[in-house]
C-alpha cells in the first residue's frame, strides 16, 4: 500500500519549485494563484531569493505547502494515496491532497498559521533543541523534572532523535541534564520559537477560529494526524486535531508505524528534501521510499 507523506518546516531551499512552475501548466496556474491569495510573489522568493528572505516565518511555511501540494495535484490520476501524512506543517498538505481541504483553504489556514506563530514567537522568546540517543521516556522524565520553566517533548521523530520545545531557561537546564544522563547530543535549534508547546498557546487560540469557520471534507483515503497517530477520516475529528497540534507533540514515529500497521509498505516524500525518507528509515528499514521534488 503506498502513503504519501509531506514535510514541515525547515526542508526549504531556494530554488524550490521552479521546475514545476517552468515545465508544468497547472503548477504555474496554481502557484500564480497563490501568489494572488497571499498578496504578495512568494514564487520569486521561492526561485529566486535568498535562504534569508526564504526563512522568513511568513514565506517558509506557505512556500513548503505549495511545493508539496503542487506536486501532488500534477501527479493527477497517478496520485492514488492509501493514506497520507504530513509532518507538522506537512499535516496541511496531507490534507489538501487527500482532499480534506480545498488548496485555497489549506493555503490561507497555512498563511494565518505562519503569522500567529510568529507573533507568539515574539510575544515569548523561547526555542526548541535536538536530542540524540536517549530513549523516549528518559528525555520524557527529564522533561518533567523542570518544574519551574516549560520544557515538553514536541517532536518524535524517530527511535531516539526527540526534539524538545519550551523556554530558553528551561531548554538550557534540560539540555544539560539530557547530555549529563549520556545523550549523545543535545543541540539548540535556529528557530525562532517553541513550537508544539504550551507556549504556542496564543497561536493556537488565533488558529482555532480560522479552522473552526472553514469547511472540512471527508478525505478520499485516511490521514494518519501528528496528535491522534491514527487513521483519520471524519472531518470534525480531522479539524479538532488540527487545531490541537500547535500545542500538541508531533508523534511521528507513532503515526509511521500505525501507517506500517494498516498496510503501508511504500512511502513517498512529496516536497522539498528528504528528511522524512531519513526518519522513516529509521523507523523501519524493511519499507520501500521514494521522493518527488
Amino acid at each position: 500500500m503506498k502513503a504519501y507523506v509531506f514535510p514541515g518546516q525547515g526542508a526549504q531551499f531556494v530554488g524550490m519549485g521552479k521546475g514545476l512552475y517552468e515545465n508544468n501548466a497547472l503548477a504555474k496556474e496554481l502557484f500564480d494563484k497563490a501568489n494572488d491569495i497571499l498578496g504578495f510573489r512568494i514564487t520569486d522568493i521561492m526561485f529566486e531569493g535568498t535562504d534569508e528572505d526564504l526563512r522568513q516565518t511568513k514565506v517558509t511555511q506557505p512556500a513548503i505547502f505549495l511545493h508539496s501540494v503542487v506536486l501532488a495535484k500534477t501527479l493527477g490520476d497517478q496520485f492514488q494515496p492509501d493514506m497520507t501524512a504530513g509532518h507538522s506543517l506537512g499535516e496541511f498538505s496531507a490534507l489538501v491532497a487527500a482532499g480534506a481541504l480545498s488548496f485555497e483553504d489549506g493555503l490561507v489556514l497555512v498563511s494565518k498559521r505562519a503569522m500567529a506563530m510568529q507573533k507568539a514567537c515574539e510575544a515569548t522568546p523561547s526555542t526548541m533543541a535536538a536530542v540524540i540517543a536517549l530513549p523516549d521516556e528518559q528525555v520524557e522524565e527529564i522533561c518533567a523534572s523542570i518544574t519551574d520553566e516549560v520544557v515538553v517533548c514536541a517532536n518524535y521523530n524517530c527511535p531516539g532523535q526527540i526534539v524538545i520545545s519550551g523556554s530558553i531557561p528551561g531548554i538550557d537546564a534540560a539540555c544539560e541534564k539530557l547530555l549529563a544522563a549520556g545523550a549523545k547530543r543535545a543541540l539548540k535549534l535556529k528557530v525562532g520559537g517553541a513550537f508544539h508547546s504550551p507556549l504556542m498557546e496564543p497561536a493556537r487560540a488565533e488558529l482555532a477560529a480560522a479552522i473552526e469557520s472553514t469547511s472540512f471534507h471527508k478525505p478520499t483515503c485516511p490521514v494518519y494526524q501528528n496528535v491522534s497517530t491514527i487513521a483519520e477520516t471524519d472531518p470534525a475529528t480531522i479539524q479538532a486535531n488540527l487545531i490541537a497540534q500547535l500545542t500538541a507533540p508531533v508523534k511521528w514515529t507513532q503515526s509511521v508505524r500505525n501507517m506500517i500497521a494498516d498496510g503501508a509498505n511504500h512511502f513517498i516524500e512529496l516536497g522539498p528534501g528528504s528528511v522524512l525518507q531519513g526518519l522513516i528509515k529509521k523507523i523501519d528499514k524493511n519499507v520501500t521510499l521514494e521522493g518527488m521534488q
